[in-house]
């Protein structure tokens, strides 16, 4: 018998220090890297998007590949590219951790259309606003001072 999964992560992570260093103008690259990254790694990646001081990833993680890992392969990768080829060189790093959400595939194209929209959602709400719904609408127990 074969392995059969069907979860779509939103993995939300940000900038160290909330600082808002990821320039619109080399972004797509940024998020270029990751979907080749994810797709080397048998995941399918749905959508990435973000504004200058954190990434939203909605993607499908391949059974194999555990969520912990894929986030830290993430992190330290794009952390190498972005350092040498100098994408943003104001960039000093990812925060500690990150969040991760689970959807249902009904919900792919709401979700997808979502993380399109970073830019114009964040002119409402800001990154810890939105990342405190995120834990309150999935249920999630959180203690404020690890947010900061």
């Amino acid at each position: 018998m074969s392995t059969y999964t069907q979860i779509i992560y939103q993995i939300v992570f940000g900038t160290k220090n909330r600082e808002k260093t990821l320039d619109p103008k080399n972004r797509e690259e940024l998020f270029k890297y990751i979907h080749g990254l994810l797709k080397n790694k048998n995941c399918h990646c749905y959508q990435i998007g973000g504004v200058s001081d954190h990434l939203h990833i909605v993607t499908h993680i391949h059974p194999s590949v555990s969520l912990a890992n894929i986030v830290k392969d993430i992190k330290l990768s794009t952390s190498e590219l972005i350092k040498t080829q100098k994408l943003f060189p104001n960039f000093r790093g990812w925060q500690e951790g990150y969040g991760a959400f689970t959807y249902s595939m009904k919900e792919k194209d709401r979700l997808v259309e979502y993380v399109k929209n970073q830019e114009s959602h964040h002119h409402k709400t800001s990154f810890m606003d939105e990342y405190r719904m995120f834990l309150n609408e999935h249920k999630i127990d959180f203690d404020e001072k690890y947010l900061l």
